[in-house]
This record gives structure tokens, sequence and C-alpha cells, in this order.
């Protein structure tokens, strides 16, 4: 099948399908005219690359994973594993960053609010005083 099909039938762009082949992840024959033309198998291989992708992996660490479904093997799955529990960590760290991000806005919105509530009791005050 030609780059639109493929595209087509994942539910993917064409600028998508081209990405995963520079990046190694996907691969294509191509005709004498130089138009790139995919295999079947190849509609399944996006949907895995997209679901990769939606768990935060990047076109890295995907290319590490991709021998596990290349060539299966007790190796390839226990390196493949490894790689996923390394990524795994990494996305929790980031997330504990981002919670105490989110903490640190939090705190300071407070501040705000009870700045402002200060400000409001200030001007009203102001305007009983004058009237």
């Amino acid at each position: 099948m030609r780059i639109g099909e493929l595209a087509s039938r994942s539910g993917v762009s064409v600028r998508s399908v081209r990405y995963y082949e520079e990046q190694g992840l996907l691969t294509s024959t191509r005709s004498p005219s130089g138009q790139r033309h995919y295999s079947d198998d190849e509609v399944e291989r996006v949907a895995f690359i997209q679901a990769l992708y939606a768990a935060g992996l990047s076109s890295r660490t995907i290319a590490e994973l991709l021998p596990c479904v290349d060539a299966p093997s007790e190796e390839n799955s226990d390196s493949a594993l490894e790689r996923m529990a390394l990524e795994r960590e990494r996305l929790s760290a980031h997330i504990a960053d981002l919670v105490q991000t989110r903490d640190t806005l939090d705190t300071l919105m407070s501040r705000a609010r009870a700045h402002r509530e200060q400000l409001v009791k200030a001007t009203t005050k102001t305007t009983a005083a004058a009237g």
C-alpha cells in the first residue's frame, strides 16, 4: 500500500508516517519512481508506535523497544521491560516535580487571596470613613 493509504488506515497523518520512517521506526520499499510502499503489517506497527508515544515515550526510546517486536526473544523482552521501567521512573519523577510546582502555585494563590482580602477591607474602611 502507498503512504496515503497507510496513513488513512492507521489514523495518522502522512507526515507522521514519514517521520516514523525518518526515525527508523517504520520501513518501506520504494517503487522505481521512488514512491513508498508498505505491507499490511505496517498498519499494526503504526498503531503500536502510537501507543508507545501515548505512553510518553520518545522516538529514540521507541526505537530501542522495537527489537522486542522485530525479533522476539526472552533477552529482547527483558531489555524492553527494563527500558520501560526506566521510562516509568522518569515519568514518576516528572509527575512529582509537577505536583511540587502546583503546590507552590497553590501557596502563592493563597497568599494573593489573603492580600486581596486585606485590600478589600482597607478600601471598605476608607470608604466608610469618608462617608
